[in-house]
């Protein structure tokens, strides 16, 4: 039996005849295949070398040390020239409130061991004076180191009002507060209502003072002819200031516990409120922050 044979297609014939003259399909330059074939191959791109990969103890410090500057330069503000302060106590008020958050002006009276953290610890003991100091002015809001070695205070933060500078001679006599044997003038205005220390609404005279040099705030009588409405006579010693609080029959100041100050106790000037929030909200019922939140009082000055 003959096997069965397949014609040649002859468009995949290469053979050439003989002569010049005849081509196959391959020399015809309108074939794909001889296109191909004609055309010079395109090197590829050299390949480029990988990327490094960080170490995963490369990244460990790389992120140790942004929080170690971070940390140091929160430290060196804090210290050299703002630091936050909270109000606790309603010993200032109406001024500042329970709940008021400011900023307090570090190098507004020089610096001190008090200006640092820990009082400068372990080198703070030899450290006395001021540097760059300046001396504050009759009517600032200050925060000081509170002096009494005998008060369970004792050098913790209070915040006062300086009334009686160095030399000066200061007494209350039935509500009025003289300096240097003279009244300071004191004017009625309407009454502040607020909580008392037992959380009770009521209204309390308040008035207006004006100091000497011009600087006027208000000032609280919550108890008529208490016993820090009528006083001795405080005679201010050298490189000394007499603090009083604004709420004058609700505050441990110079008159009492406190007495006088000595410039090294001084922490600073307290500028401004950015922040306050009333006692009504509950620290771990985050539903009753929005409502407490004194919106008004946010970036405001401290006269």
């Amino acid at each position: 039996m003959s096997e069965t044979s397949v014609p040649a297609d002859p468009a995949l014939t290469t053979a050439k005849p003989d002569g010049d003259e005849a081509q196959g399909p391959l020399d015809d330059p309108e074939n794909p295949i001889s296109q191909a074939i004609a055309e010079p191959a395109v090197e590829a791109p050299a390949p480029q070398p990988a990327a490094p990969v960080a170490k995963q103890g490369e990244t460990w410090f790389e992120t140790i040390k942004t929080i170690f500057y971070a940390l140091l330069i929160a430290l060196v503000i804090r210290t050299l020239f703002f630091q936050p302060f909270n109000i606790p106590s309603a010993s200032m008020e109406n001024t500042l409130l329970v709940g008021d958050y400011l900023f307090v002006e570090k190098f507004a009276y020089g610096y001190s061991r008090n200006s640092f953290p820990f009082r400068a610890w372990p080198v703070g003991d030899f450290l006395h004076g001021r540097l760059f100091e300046s001396v504050p002015t009759r009517g600032d809001v200050v925060v000081f180191k509170m002096p009494n070695p005998n008060s369970s205070d004792y050098m913790q933060d209070f915040i006062k009002r300086v009334i009686g500078l160095p030399g000066d001679r200061i007494q209350m006599l039935n509500g009025q507060l003289y300096i240097n044997d003279k009244p300071v003038p004191k004017v009625r205005v309407a009454d502040y209502v607020g909580p008392d220390e037992y959380g009770v609404v009521r209204n309390v005279a308040r008035y207006r003072e004006t100091l000497p040099n011009g600087k006027s705030y208000y000032v609280l009588d919550l108890v008529p002819d208490s016993n820090e409405d009528n006083t001795q006579v405080f005679v201010v010693p050298p490189g000394h200031y007499f603090m009083m609080g604004d709420n004058r029959d609700n505050s441990n100041d110079s008159r009492m516990d406190v007495g006088y100050v000595p410039a090294e106790d001084l922490v600073g000037k307290a500028e401004f409120r950015f922040f306050s929030i009333d006692e009504s909200a509950v620290w771990y019922e985050p539903w009753t922050w929005p409502g407490a939140i004194r919106f008004r009082r946010f970036f405001t000055s401290i006269d």
